[in-house]
C-alpha cells in the first residue's frame, strides 16, 4: 500500500546550509534503496518535505526524521493512503523557497512569505503540486 506524508521543521541552524545538503544526500540515498519517492523544500530555516512509498518504508523513515538532531518543531501536516505517486520522478527533488516568485506563495498564503505552519496541509501539498506543475523543482536524483 503506498502512502503520502508531508511534514514541515525547522533547522536547528537556519544559516547551516551544509544540513540541507546533507539531508538531501542521505534521503537520496536510502529513498533510493527503499521505494521512496518526494520533495524537500527549504528556506528561512524551514523544511517542507513529502515523501511517498511503502506504508512501512514511510512510517520508519519518518520515525527517523523526528529523531534527527537537524531538525526541530516536526509538524505532520498531512498523510494519505495513495493510488499513484504525484513525485515518483524523484528520489528527493529539491525546491529554494527563497527563490521562489512571490506570487505564488500568496496563492497560498496570507503574507509573501511561505509559512507551513500556519497554513493546512492540503494548502502545502497543493503548492508542491504547483511547483511541480511550473518546473520549480529541481535535482531529479
Amino acid at each position: 500500500m503506498l502512502v503520502r506524508l508531508l511534514y514541515v521543521s525547522r533547522s536547528v541552524d537556519p544559516s547551516d546550509e551544509v544540513a540541507t545538503q546533507s539531508i538531501l544526500d542521505s534521503a537520496r540515498k536510502f529513498n533510493a534503496s527503499h521505494g521512496i519517492t518526494g520533495i524537500l523544500c527549504y528556506g528561512g530555516g524551514i523544511y517542507l518535505q513529502a515523501i511517498e512509498g511503502g506504508r512501512k518504508a514511510v512510517n520508519e523513515l519518518y520515525g527517523h526524521i523526528l529523531h534527527d538532531k537537524r531538525h526541530q518543531d516536526v509538524v505532520l501536516l498531512h498523510y494519505s493512503e495513495i493510488t499513484e505517486r504525484r513525485f515518483g520522478g524523484w528520489t528527493m527533488g529539491q525546491v529554494n523557497l527563497t527563490k521562489l516568485n512571490t506570487s505564488i506563495v500568496l496563492k497560498y498564503s496570507e503574507r509573501p512569505e511561505l509559512d507551513p505552519y500556519s497554513v493546512s496541509g492540503d494548502v502545502s501539498l497543493a503548492l508542491l503540486e504547483e511547483l511541480m506543475l511550473t518546473a520549480s523543482i529541481i535535482g531529479r536524483a
